[in-house]
């Protein structure tokens, strides 16, 4: 008794289950279409969608007249009626061009919603991803904290390129679908019911009559499909998720190629590059096949499950035909009517591999969605209070930095509670050995850099000079003007913001476009990254190894160059360099010096005079 009774409340549980993953996912699915539809562009968004819907009605209403259609058309061929025969031919030519009309539009218009939709959440997601250094820390955590790596979503282009022009499409055209069956099957029951008529069964001696038995048939046969598709389709979920990363992974590897070609062939890395490569791609190969085979099983099922329905109704029908009750018309109307019952409760069978695409894509998106929505300081390895940063004219002209604690991912302090002071005037020069963390202070300067605390002032008009410049692909005036637009500045300023900065072979191509990373040597680029500071004159300049793969007599020229710059500006010069010719160009060092390993932090700071 007790294990009869154990079977149904593990099927009630399981069920139960699998409701709340349905339900959750939907409210997923909810959580990331409803800001578009209440955006500023909710009104388009909600009519398109409104016009969408009547014209789905539309031609569920078309299926029903053509239903009626079936019947008069075919009676007239079973009857010889010429009369009714070319009558309903004539039905039929307005009936199809009102169809052709409502498909066309409904295309058109789910097209335009989907283009819309896609380019608001597109704009959204890259606001949010290119806001607070979200895309800056996402990365950092991903490549310091391996523990943190496995939970971030990987590939963000992907997320923005791929799987939000896969979640818009899909959420409509599979909504849209269910919409569809929903109405169809409201609308064709009814007439399925009275058209099927009673089927008698003798049971004991007594005779049994159902009522609407093709309807009651077209549920069997459905609710077994839709059951045993899920069975076999199940795997695809997952198997598709992964695919979508195993993918962007290979592409992204082919575009680092291209990024980092001339480096690769000066160390003749190809037969390396080839075997990576060729490694990703197989991870893509072995997924697909394994895609393919569970796609291939559904395919089984579903073309077998399809094929069948298309004479089910006539076997079932066929008795009623051959003793006369029904006449051709109306089991050609049978027919259709349970078709069109079939397919709208066939809609989870025939659409199970776009059901499993779309889930895949909501997780995928869902979780870069929810690490966009956590605070900076939660992706991280190690959380610490954000850092104070004072505003306003009294702190628009001085560096100061007080109790500034700067950390490693993984919680080793490499300062602890340290106090930096610059003002107008100052060139300071930041001294210690490799791996000191100079580039992670300048992080923290900047307020980039997550793992820090305490209260740091930078002065308004300042500017940062990376160990590794970056350029956008596109006109020399871009790269130059970068991050402002290149209209802010005319010809003759970028000329001799070029000149200042020892390039003037570069003034007559402000036109031409090119990968101006890659097309440049590391000292064009270095002396490009100072023709932007030349071209912007801030006040202040913090310069990371700006001219280390710079010759001695250009390093020369162009520090005096920024110095005189700053000085002129009323402004300070910070330096990261390791040449002693560029201390020359400095009143004051800030050291940092390695202490005992028991101490409270690695390293600790302290101000010389030059």
């Amino acid at each position: 008794m007790c294990r009869r009774a154990t079977l149904p409340a593990a099927f009630a549980t399981d069920m139960f289950q699998k409701l709340r993953v349905f339900t959750f996912f939907i409210h997923r699915v909810w959580a990331l279409a409803k800001p578009y539809f209440a955006s500023n562009e909710k009104w388009k968004a909600r009519g398109l969608l409104l016009a969408i819907v009547a014209l789905n009605l539309g031609l569920v209403y078309m299926a029903v007249l053509f239903n009626d259609w079936n019947k008069l058309f075919y009676d007239a061929l079973q009857e010889k009626n010429a009369t009714v025969f070319w009558t309903q031919l004539g039905r039929f030519s307005y009936l199809a061009f009102a169809f052709i009309v409502i498909a066309v539009y409904r295309f058109y218009l789910t097209q335009l919603l989907e283009m819309r939709w896609r380019a608001w959440m597109t704009a959204q997601y890259l606001q949010r991803w290119l806001s607070g250094h979200a895309f800056y820390r996402m990365e950092l955590a991903r490549f310091t904290s391996p523990d943190a790596s496995a939970s971030l979503p990987d590939n963000p282009d992907q997320r923005i390129a791929e799987d939000i022009n896969q979640f818009t499409a899909l959420s409509i055209s599979l909504s849209m679908g269910l919409l569809n069956s929903v109405v169809t099957l409201a609308s064709f029951v009814g007439i399925l019911w009275g058209l099927s008529g009673g089927f008698a069964i003798s049971v004991g001696g007594s005779e049994f009559n159902i009522p609407g038995f093709m309807v009651w048939m077209a549920l069997l046969y459905c609710a077994a499909g839709s059951a045993i598709s899920h069975w076999i389709g199940r795997p695809q979920i997952a198997l598709n998720f992964v695919q979508q990363r195993v993918e962007a992974d290979f592409r992204h590897h082919l575009i680092r190629v291209r990024e980092y070609s001339e480096s690769i062939a000066l160390d003749k890395g190809e037969g390396v590059e080839e075997q990576q490569l060729g490694s990703r791609f197989e991870r893509v190969l072995a997924n697909y096949l394994q895609l393919l085979k569970a796609q291939k099983n559904l395919v089984w099922f579903t073309s077998f499950f399809g094929q069948a329905a298309v004479v089910f109704p006539f076997v079932v029908a066929a008795p009623r035909f051959f003793s006369g009750a029904i006449q051709l018309g109306e089991l050609m109307q049978i027919s259709s009517a349970f078709g069109q019952v079939q397919g709208a409760l066939s809609w989870f069978v025939d659409n199970y591999s776009s059901l499993a695409t779309w889930r895949a894509t909501t997780d995928r998106l869902t979780s870069f969605d929810s690490a966009l929505g956590v605070n900076n300081s939660q992706n991280t390895a190690v959380q610490m209070p954000p850092l104070d940063r004072p505003t306003g004219p009294a702190f628009s002209s001085m560096l100061e930095a007080d109790h500034l604690t700067v950390s490693l991912p993984n919680g080793i302090a490499l300062l602890a509670h340290a106090a930096l002071h610059a003002q107008e005037g100052d060139r300071v020069l930041l001294q210690g050995p490799s791996g000191a963390g100079k580039s992670t202070l300048f992080r923290t300067l900047a307020g980039i850099w997550p793992f820090s605390s305490g209260a740091v002032n930078l002065p308004a008009d300042a500017m940062f000079i990376p160990q590794r410049p970056y350029f956008p692909n596109g006109a020399l005036r871009d790269a130059l003007a970068y991050p402002e637009r290149p209209e802010r500045y005319n010809d003759t300023q970028l000329t001799q913001a070029l000149e200042r900065a020892l390039l003037p072979a570069l003034a007559k191509e402000l036109d031409r476009s090119d990968a101006w990373g890659q097309k440049l040597s590391g000292g064009e680029q270095q002396r490009l990254a100072l023709a932007r500071v030349f071209l912007k004159q801030p006040q202040w300049v913090f310069a990371d190894e700006a001219t280390s793969a710079l010759d001695i007599a250009t390093e020369t020229t162009l520090y005096q160059r920024l110095v005189d710059m700053v000085t002129a500006k009323g402004g300070a010069l910070v330096s990261i360099a390791h040449r002693p010719g560029v201390a020359s160009f400095h009143t004051k060092a800030w050291v940092l010096t390695e202490q005992e390993a028991n101490a409270q932090a690695r390293f600790t700071l302290e101000e010389k005079r030059l």
